[in-house]
């Protein structure tokens, strides 16, 4: 990753991607709503939902307005931004900034199909395409 930007470090836990996952579809949500669907999907209360979305607007990764008495929620940042992030950390720490090593572990460990396998290999080509020609990934 040459030549990029330095990466802003976002890691979140697995209930806060679920409560990204929920903005990244909506784009722009209100408190209640949001703590609706965790309510019905994981049995959560409206506070700790409202919990979780204030630290996310603290951590800079919400942006917060306000609608008379409501609050709306929506990313700042991008699933593919936090995907970035979190990979990057994974690799760093766990296989010592072996990308290789991730993916040897993946395949080793049967954690992709071939379908999946014969996918990859066709991004990877595309990128090497693109690499040869001095266009940047997408």
């Amino acid at each position: 990753m040459a030549g990029k930007a330095k990466q802003r470090r976002i890691q979140l836990s697995e209930l806060q991607l679920a409560v990204m996952r929920e903005l990244w579809r909506r784009g722009e949500a209100p408190t209640a709503e949001v703590a609706a669907v965790f309510q019905a999907e994981r049995g959560l209360a409206h506070t700790t939902v409202a919990t979780l979305l204030t630290r996310l607007e603290k951590r800079g990764v919400v942006a917060q307005r306000r609608d008379g008495r409501t609050l709306l929620y929506r990313p700042r940042v991008s699933e593919d931004e936090v995907r970035r992030s979190m990979v990057s950390e994974l690799v760093a720490n766990l296989f010592r900034g072996d990308s290789a090593a991730l993916l040897a572990h993946l395949v080793g460990e049967d954690e992709v199909t071939p379908k999946e396998v014969a996918a990859a290999r066709s991004r990877l080509g595309v990128a090497q395409r693109k690499d040869a020609k001095g266009e940047s990934d997408v």
